[in-house]
């Protein structure tokens, strides 16, 4: 069983921040990657940012130099640092961890979501 537990969403307004964190726990024998993806209102789930093994990391075009996300391997917890928001960054955010259960069985697992609202 794993749990992922989010926090940070919110109510912000144009060109403020907010900091999202993922912690992941439970029966993870290693993580191979943990992301964050959105979901607006009538649009398709996108990825936004991943962090990638030891640490390398990929972002949307449309968050690029704005967005942040980091990893504290030790807490197996994902941050996402968000800068300069817009409202079109309004959406659900989701956690995404993808590991292996032991050393043959790869998984993934999503969080529930946590809302960012941007207003104008």
């Amino acid at each position: 069983q794993v749990q992922l537990v989010e926090s940070g969403g919110g109510l912000v307004q144009a060109g403020g921040s907010l900091r999202l964190s993922c912690a992941a726990s439970g029966s993870i024998f290693s993580i191979n990657s943990m992301a964050w993806y959105r979901q607006a209102p009538g649009k398709q789930r996108e990825l936004v940012a991943s962090v990638i093994g030891a640490g390398s990391t990929n972002y949307a075009d449309s968050v690029k130099g704005r967005f942040t996300i980091s990893r504290d391997n030790a807490k197996n917890t994902v941050f996402l640092q968000m800068n300069s928001l817009k409202p079109e960054d309004t959406a659900v955010y989701y956690c995404y961890l993808n590991y292996m259960l032991d050393m043959f069985r790869r998984r993934d697992y999503w969080g529930q979501g946590t809302q960012v609202t941007v207003s104008s």
